[in-house]
């Protein structure tokens, strides 16, 4: 979640003079503004349907400053569940079409909110752009020090964990708040995830950079039983370059990273990663 804030006003921001000079967003931009603000509050199966036709719908606008705010806040909120490859390959399409609507030395943000669309949805895009491929190598560089990533935290209850103790396990390294909306809709998912398949190896270190006087009495109310880690100093935030969440990361009985969520994910797309590290 907030990645999504971060590059959201990264991109409001060094696109602001363009659009300062622009009018004022009309009827339409507001209408589809509106639809993005109910999405949080939908079930998954009508979020998905919501999303795909405001995709639809954004491709199909000219190009332009409206087009470009839609497409920014479609983007932030498309993978806060099961979007579909589709939906999510449309907006990419459209992230496109917009950055090459824009001049040079404006198309940084909007490349560099692509790059781990693409890279994590698994997705293609026909982009040469030389932000881009800065973007998509620093994203690079970023797994490999994930691939090699060992870290000792304390959970709630004074157990110490270290990550590389954990080989032979599957390992789901999660980064979550007690304030963010899509972290604590998965939560449920990935409790009845660690109910079902811990007795076959699978460990769930959840990682909140938050205090015990704020995780302690949540967790308390949502009895979540698997280990629940505080990294107050965002140690290992940063050394696992999070600067928003819900992250997850899914590591093998090797130790080896075999897949990524950079966003909220649903019980499907949780068990799609568990079957890249064996657990089915």
């Amino acid at each position: 979640m907030r990645t999504r804030q971060i590059l959201g006003a990264a991109i409001l921001g060094a696109l602001g003079i363009l659009w300062a000079q622009q009018p004022a967003p009309g009827p339409d931009e507001k209408a589809l503004t509106d639809r993005m603000r109910k999405l949080r509050s939908l079930p998954d199966d009508e979020w998905a349907k919501s999303v795909a036709s405001l995709a639809s719908d954004i491709h199909a606008m000219p190009a332009g400053p409206a087009k470009t705010r839609a497409i920014s806040g479609l983007q932030n909120l498309a993978t806060e569940g099961d979007a579909g490859h589709a939906t999510l390959q449309l907006i990419a399409d459209t992230i496109v079409d917009v950055i090459h609507s824009l001049p040079a030395d404006q198309r940084g943000p909007l490349c560099g909110s692509l790059a781990p669309l693409v890279r994590y949805e698994h997705l293609s895009v026909p982009l040469e752009d030389p932000a881009y491929r800065a973007a998509m190598e620093k994203l690079a560089a970023e797994d490999q020090t994930r691939m090699n990533a060992d870290f000792s935290l304390t959970d709630i209850h004074g157990q110490a964990w270290r990550l590389r103790d954990l080989r032979g396990k599957v390992v789901l390294v999660n980064f979550w708040a007690t304030w963010c909306p899509p972290c604590r809709k998965e939560m449920p998912d990935m409790q009845a995830l660690f109910e079902r398949f811990s007795a076959q190896g699978l460990v769930i270190l959840a990682i909140s950079d938050e205090t015990h006087d704020k995780v302690d009495p949540f967790i308390a109310e949502k009895k979540y039983a698997y280990p629940i880690l505080l990294d107050p100093g965002r140690t290992v935030n940063t050394l696992f370059a999070v600067e928003g969440i819900p992250k997850s990361f899914l590591y093998d009985r090797s130790g080896k990273l075999v897949a990524e969520a950079i966003d909220r994910r649903t019980k499907r797309q949780f068990l799609e990663m568990l079957k890249m590290a064996g657990v089915e």
